[in-house]
């Protein structure tokens, strides 16, 4: 009696898995597809690129294994890659936090109850589904020093605009500027964010006796803090990344004044043909984006809160 009882019970946990194990047979199925492009489109390059930054290959020859020489030139014998790489920095580190600016400002306003809101709010939206290379095109005309939209204004109040991206000094300001274009997305989420405050929670401050600019900073704040950190994260990898503006309204220049990572890597790769000091060019740009990445993280806990969360004391 008792092996009857043994023999049954293997049966019976079969029977009880087997559901569990078809399930799993369909996901895997289903995101297959998923899985195999990941490997094949993205995974698989990714580790190709880590073994092409220590070769010399200029996509004709058979790849020379040269070690860290790609590394070493680029810190220590590339001045033009520190010059782009402070370009860089400098775009970032002034267009994400004026872009964040202007884009809670903007939404801030879009969520008063005015006349015509919702024509406003396309308005603002509209900007980011026009193509990057029209919109280049069109900054080039508004930048242009003679016959520009913007000199053409200032110089209604005797002022003398710039040679916008001919002038060294002003090429930077002026694709910070362009920047701005294109915040409607932020815009957006953040309009989304102030839409889901609890009214009670204003009702209760206004019965306290604060007024707008205390509700704002005590409640749509932090409140909008989850979304704020979302934006910034997307706004610094989206700024070290920039290319089409420069490659379309620039080319980099003039002196190098424009140039920027992403630029400078598809130089090397496609127009010289360094294949192998173009891949260590993207690692390094990699390993940039997620050190700063990963400091926002870190630091998320100290500024970031979540409605549901509860913090320990």
């Amino acid at each position: 009696m008792t092996a009857v009882i043994e023999r049954t019970r293997p049966a019976a946990a079969r029977r009880v898995l087997a559901p569990q194990r078809r399930e799993a047979l369909w996901f895997y199925l289903m995101a297959s597809p998923w899985i195999v492009g990941f490997v094949v489109l993205t995974l698989g390059p990714v580790i190709v690129s880590i073994w092409l930054s220590m070769t010399d290959w200029d996509l004709f020859t058979e790849p020379e294994f040269v070690g860290p020489d790609n590394y070493v030139r680029l810190f220590t014998a590339d001045p033009v890659f520190w010059k782009v790489l402070g370009n860089t920095a400098f775009y970032a580190f002034l267009s994400v936090p004026l872009g964040m600016a202007a884009s809670l400002g903007v939404a801030y306003l879009l969520n008063k109850p005015l006349r015509l809101i919702r024509l406003f709010r396309t308005a603002v939206y509209l900007p980011t589904l026009v193509p990057l290379v029209a919109t280049s095109i069109l900054f080039v005309w508004m930048f242009a020093p003679d016959t520009g939209l913007i000199n053409s204004f200032l110089g209604l109040f005797g002022v003398d605009g710039p040679e916008w991206l001919l002038d060294a000094d002003w090429v930077k300001p002026a694709l910070i500027i362009m920047s701005l274009w294109q915040i409607g997305t932020a815009v957006l989420l953040l309009l989304a964010g102030m839409q889901s405050v609890p009214r009670h929670l204003y009702e209760a401050a206004a019965l306290d006796g604060a007024g707008p600019g205390r509700q704002f900073w005590h409640i749509t704040m932090p409140m909008l803090t989850p979304v704020i950190f979302f934006n910034l994260v997307m706004g610094i990898i989206g700024a070290f990344q920039v290319f089409s503006q420069i490659y379309i309204m620039t080319e980099g220049g003039p002196d190098n004044a424009s140039q920027m990572v992403v630029p400078l890597l598809f130089q090397h790769a496609f127009k010289f043909n360094h294949m192998g000091y173009a891949s260590a060019i993207a690692w390094v740009l990699f390993l940039i984006m997620m050190l700063l990445t990963l400091v926002v993280i870190r630091s998320s806990s100290m500024w970031v809160f979540y409605e549901s969360e509860v913090k320990r004391k």
